[in-house]
Formats: C-alpha cells, structure tokens, sequence
C-alpha cells in the first residue's frame, strides 16, 4: 500500500506526510527524488526515517518517528510551518483516516472513549492541501468497513479527499461517491464491495493491480 501510494509523489511536489501510515512513504522513495516532503512541526527536506540507534534523537516527524535530512533541508517553527499549509503551498497531504465517507468527509482525529491528543494539523492539512490523499487499512480490526456513506465518527473536513489506499484496493472519491481504480494482488472486486459500506462503481475493463 505504501509502496503504490508513493507513486502519487511527481517531481518537484512540496508533500506533507501524516502521521501513521504516511510517514513510511519516505521509505519507498529514492534517495535522489526531487521532493519536498513537509512536517508540521517544523521541518522541510525529509530524508528516510532511521533506527533510534542511528538517529538524531531531537530529529523527529510531527508523529514522532526518527528522519533525516537531505542537501536544502530547511528547520523553521510551527507558525511559519503552518503559515505553509494554510497558504496553499502543498501539493499532496497523505492522511492516515479512522474513515472517510463517500462523499470526501473525513474523520482521523478521534475515537470518543478513547485518549485523543487531539485535532493536531489534520483539520488544516485537510483543508488547504491541493490533493487529499488517506492511507488506510480497508476495515477496523473489528472488521468494520473504514469507507462508509457516512462518516459515524467526529469529523476531521468534509469533502475534502480525493483518493485513498488501502489494502485492498486504490479508490477515488468522486462527485458520484467512491469508484474502484485498483486491486491489490489476490483481492477481487466482489471482496472490496463487501469490505465497503458505500457503493463502489468500478471502471470498464480490466482492473489494474498493484
């Protein structure tokens, strides 16, 4: 799933990587790919993530993972970070998601009952980026379908993703709710369906695999 995901990465983007499952897009990327991936708690130029025994103990990711830095690497703090985000200046945010309904709306920031620290950049990031992206396993480990007709769970931003990765599957949000792109290897479309709490159209033709 990561490995697909970072394949939306093109050329020159400023992307912001989320917490969760975004962060381990680093990992799939070339060392001498021309990004910019961005972290809202004051960092742009991220290089791969690295083992607590090889890192700098005070370079973390806004999710508190060990990076690195790459030639043009830039520190700032979290106003002018954030001044970045809400600007407009990212191309793509990739957001981890609790769930996202098939019109767009998503929720990431908290399960009621349960320890949030709470909203962080998300809401922001959600908003303002030019493209949405989530990253996500398909189903809770309850087995409980993440892509819903509605979300059941507070609300992050509405209408604002524009495609997600799962799993199973590489789906795009559309003015008509959720419509299949890709399956994941050993995964049929009848699976994904059934994994979905929405309808989910599917492409003429065969289905490419990732």
């Amino acid at each position: 799933m990561t490995a697909r995901a970072a394949r939306e990465i093109a050329p020159g983007m400023v992307v912001n990587l989320g917490i969760g499952l975004p962060t381990k897009v680093v990992d799939h990327l070339a060392a001498d790919f021309p990004v910019c991936l961005h972290t809202e708690n004051g960092l742009s130029g991220i290089g791969p993530t690295l083992a607590p025994e090889h890192a700098d103990r005070n370079l973390i990711d806004a999710g508190g993972a060990y990076v690195s830095t790459v030639p043009g690497s830039a520190f700032f703090d979290s106003a002018v970070s954030f001044a970045l985000v809400r600007s407009g200046r990212l191309d793509l945010t990739m957001l981890g998601a609790f769930e996202v309904a098939e019109t767009g709306d998503l929720a990431n920031w908290k399960i009621p009952g349960r320890f949030s620290p709470g909203a962080g950049g998300g809401i922001e990031l959600a908003q303002k980026a030019r493209r949405v992206v989530v990253l996500t396993t398909h189903v809770d480990r309850d087995g409980v379908p993440k892509l819903r007709r509605a979300c059941t769970l507070p609300v992050t931003a509405r209408r604002c993703v524009d495609r997600v990765f799962t799993d199973m599957a590489v789906i795009d949000v559309t003015r008509a709710g959720f419509v299949l792109r890709e399956l994941a290897e050993g995964v049929s479309f009848a699976d994904v369906a059934a994994a979905t709490d929405a309808p989910l159209a599917r492409p003429k033709g065969e289905i490419p695999r990732f």
